[in-house]
């Protein structure tokens, strides 16, 4: 009897490591509505990684299922709601480019624009998206004239316009700081959206915690401490850079 008992205990990790990894084996050929339905359920608990991971299963074992466009919207939704909005954007492309009708199409473009506008919560810091946010608003614009998201993408260019306006002028008075005339005239040049007056936008303000860094877009606290030295930090400095050592060696 002991025996059998000590037998037991000795195989019990085992059976207990084989019972975990049998909870692990991945699935795989499943039906579509199983894959769907799993998808449902995650994003209803919120766990949108494994959402995700079904939906790939979806699309890889059923390229052509009608539940791919359903399963597509909802997770773009999902994404947004929880703030992940390149995700968000990323299956909205997806819906856009293989599944929506011209019927869908506008409201699927609508929602690529309001993600890449909510993904800007501190305009400073990303130039690039700011552009392609205006970018892809006035292309909506043009293609859905009367479109009933029109008078929200204009809310969503307003704002964005005045964004880029405040933060060229930052660049430009960085550049006047840092003795660079040529690329602070360039930074001037590039605002002129001549309905904005400077003197008339209400800043957005940072939070205590972000602004004892960034200070107010014309200085910071801690601005005695950088040298006070030549600084390379975009093409147009780096040109006037170039030039003025050009001209120098030819005289």
């Amino acid at each position: 009897m002991k025996f059998k008992t000590r037998i037991i205990i000795s195989l019990l990790p085992l059976t207990l490591l084989f019972t975990g990894c049998s909870k692990t084996v991945e699935e795989y050929n499943k039906p579509a509505m199983y894959w769907y339905s799993k998808i449902v359920e995650n994003v209803s608990d919120g766990d949108l990684e494994r959402a995700d991971s079904y939906y790939s299963s979806l699309q890889g074992e059923h390229i052509g299922s009608p539940l791919l466009p359903e399963a597509t919207m909802i997770l773009a939704i999902a994404h947004m709601q929880q703030e992940e909005y390149l995700l968000s954007e990323h299956f909205l492309d997806e819906y856009i480019k293989r599944y929506a009708t011209p019927n869908e199409k506008e409201e699927a473009e609508f929602l690529k624009i309001k993600a890449k506008y909510k993904a800007l919560p501190n305009p400073r810091r990303d130039q690039v998206l700011i552009e392609e946010a205006i970018k892809e608003g006035e292309a909506f614009k043009s293609n859905y004239p009367n479109s009933m998201y029109v008078e929200i993408v204009n809310t969503m260019l307003t704002r964005l316009y005045l964004a880029q306006f405040v933060l060229n002028e930052e660049i430009t008075d960085l550049y006047d700081r840092l003795d660079k005339p040529k690329s602070a005239t360039y930074y001037r040049g590039v605002n002129p959206q001549s309905w904005i007056v400077s003197k008339d936008i209400n800043r957005a303000i940072a939070p205590w915690y972000r602004a004892w860094f960034e200070g107010d877009g014309t200085s910071s606290w801690y601005a005695f401490m950088i040298p006070d030295t030549k600084s390379v930090v975009s093409r147009n400095s780096i040109s006037e850079d170039m030039n003025e050592t050009n001209s120098s060696e030819n005289k």
